[in-house]
């Protein structure tokens, strides 16, 4: 009897030892479209040739974190562009992998479905996945051949499965890597914050916060009749930005190092002038300005009344900001502008874990 029940876990074992591994299903196309939600935001003009789909997405999304992408697979796109900053980075500049600093400030990645005239703050690339493939190139930061990029993913199963799944061909290329990205960082959207709620009907500002947004959406009065800070209006619409480029005052003409927009139409009338950001999650996205001059948004708003430097660029919607005196807010109109601009923070879009580094 002894025997008998011996015997038993041995032939259990052997049965499981023999028993075959699991067949593993491959991978196909999969062409299932992405789902976004818009609450009040317009409908994108997704490119034609690059809809979202849950594929797509999923190999932008793991190609965001991918640190095989640098040239010593030390750093990937999110360590620049981190969520809980709005995927900006909370450096003046940020430190590529051979250590050096980049030339201007991480921008925040969030609602580029809407931005339609050219990426970075020069806007040297038309599209978001022209801009997804530069830091992977530029010697400040990833300074990486393509072609080893591509090589390093083409090796690796899980990646020619997901082009499989995403594109319906395991061949990689950087054209496609591109496209995924786009893809993915099509899907960042931030349209959830206090103010997005309070528009709904959903949240109540604070009597600073209201006293903030009657300055940010009113115009300046030469009379002084009617208090404004004229804010809205480059900064104004659904995601607060014109997508302009305009020159907004930091520097006068012999300081103007950075020469932005000109740099790549190479037309004088565009020198200094930068990519006017979204200032969703502006409170998060520190340092602010191209060069990350200025670190809290005290200082922003010191420099909108009375820092503004003329040029012969400078915006002409900045004439009133270099009059006598600025736009002669008080420092209580600074606080409540200041409380204002953090109701535009959304923590959904912050903590949102479709955006994290996927498992």
């Amino acid at each position: 009897m002894k025997k008998k029940f011996l015997a038993l876990p041995i032939l259990t074992a052997l049965f499981f030892a023999c028993k075959p591994d699991p067949v593993e299903e491959p991978a196909v196309f999969d062409p299932t479209p992405y789902t976004v939600n818009l609450r009040d935001f317009p409908d994108p003009d997704f490119p034609a040739d690059n809809k979202p789909t849950n594929a797509g997405v999923q190999l932008g999304r793991m190609l965001f974190f991918e640190k095989l992408l640098s040239k010593d697979g030390s750093q990937a796109c999110a360590d620049c562009h981190r969520q809980q900053h709005a995927f900006s980075d909370s450096l003046q500049f940020s430190i590529g992998v051979e250590r050096m600093p980049g030339k201007r400030q991480a921008m925040a990645v969030q609602n580029l479905a809407w931005h339609k005239n050219g990426m970075f703050w020069d806007g040297r690339t038309p599209l978001v996945r022209d801009q997804a493939l530069k830091p992977i190139q530029d010697p400040l930061e990833m300074n990486e051949l393509l072609v080893n990029a591509v090589a390093k993913l083409q090796a690796e199963k899980k990646y020619r499965d997901q082009f499989i799944r995403a594109f319906g061909s395991e061949t990689i290329t950087s054209e496609k890597m591109g496209r995924a990205i786009e893809q993915f960082e099509f899907t960042m959207i931030s349209n959830n914050s206090k103010f997005d709620q309070f528009k709904r009907g959903a949240a109540t500002l604070t009597d600073a916060e209201e006293r903030g947004r009657s300055l940010f959406f009113t115009e300046f009065d030469p009379s002084g009749v009617t208090k404004g800070a004229e804010c809205f209006h480059c900064h104004g619409g659904f995601n607060f930005t014109n997508d302009e480029f305009m020159n907004n005052g930091l520097d006068n003409e012999a300081d103007q190092t950075d020469i932005g927009r000109q740099k790549v139409t190479l037309n004088p009338l565009d020198k200094a002038k930068m990519k006017v950001p979204s200032l969703r999650n502006v409170a998060v996205t520190a340092p602010f300005m191209h060069d990350g001059r200025f670190k809290t948004l005290e200082e922003v708003v010191e420099h909108y009344d009375t820092g503004v430097k003329t040029s012969a660029t400078l915006d002409e919607l900045m004439q009133y900001n270099i009059q006598p005196d600025g736009l002669k807010l008080t420092p209580q109109d600074k606080t409540d502008l200041v409380a204002f601009l953090k109701t535009l923070n959304d923590t959904e879009f912050l903590t949102n874990k479709a955006f994290e580094k996927p498992k």
